[in-house]
């Protein structure tokens, strides 16, 4: 089964202040053109995307640098609720390695559920390559910052804005493969799980 956890771009969730992604008809197979064309304008933050580290790190990598090998691979989606601690970050790595090999790279956590500091070290620490959840940033909506310094100081890769609510907690193939946007700070996704049995 391929499961997507994306948000449709144009009714998608934005983070506060952030400009809401648009669309405009540039030519209709119904006004007589010769096709239907599509422009749009969007944040690179918007809906389902990937934070590269030049997002909080001056002179950090931009999203056509980070190695497409963080975005492909096993991930263990893991329910959560409120502040994950240290402890719950801990437990959350050892549940995901024992579900499959490799899971404890790409930890997904479904929920209502905000990252902490002490979780991002422990995170930051065992050397993942990804971290997701469904909220539009990994932290505190209030205060971000510390958060995401600690993760994208080690180069984990924030996906930011999935939907987990169907998926039940388990060991899955995720594909997140970001759009190129060369040196931008981060770049919208469609994020994909399938089951790995």
């Amino acid at each position: 089964m391929i499961w997507d956890i994306s948000q449709p771009v144009f009714d998608c969730a934005v983070y506060p202040g952030d400009p809401k992604p648009e669309k405009a008809m540039l030519s209709r197979l119904a006004d007589g053109d010769v096709c239907n064309l599509t422009a749009f304008s969007m944040c690179a933050h918007n809906g389902t995307h990937v934070d590269a580290p030049l997002h909080f790190l001056k002179g950090g990598k931009g999203v056509g640098s980070v190695a497409l090998e963080k975005f492909v691979g096993p991930a263990y989606v893991g329910t959560m609720e409120g502040d994950v601690s240290a402890l719950d970050a801990e437990t959350l790595l050892e549940t995901a390695k024992a579900a499959y090999p490799g899971a404890e790279k790409r930890i997904l956590i479904k929920g209502n559920a905000t990252v902490t500091l002490e979780a991002a070290e422990v995170f930051a620490r065992a050397g993942i390559d990804l971290i997701g959840n469904e909220s539009q940033t990994v932290g505190p909506e209030d205060a971000p910052m510390a958060v995401h310094l600690a993760l994208l100081s080690a180069e984990v890769v924030l996906l930011e804005g999935v939907r987990l609510s169907l998926v039940p907690d388990s060991a899955y193939l995720l594909n997140c493969a970001p759009i190129n946007l060369g040196d931008c700070d981060g770049a919208p996704c469609r994020a994909i799980l399938m089951d790995l049995t």
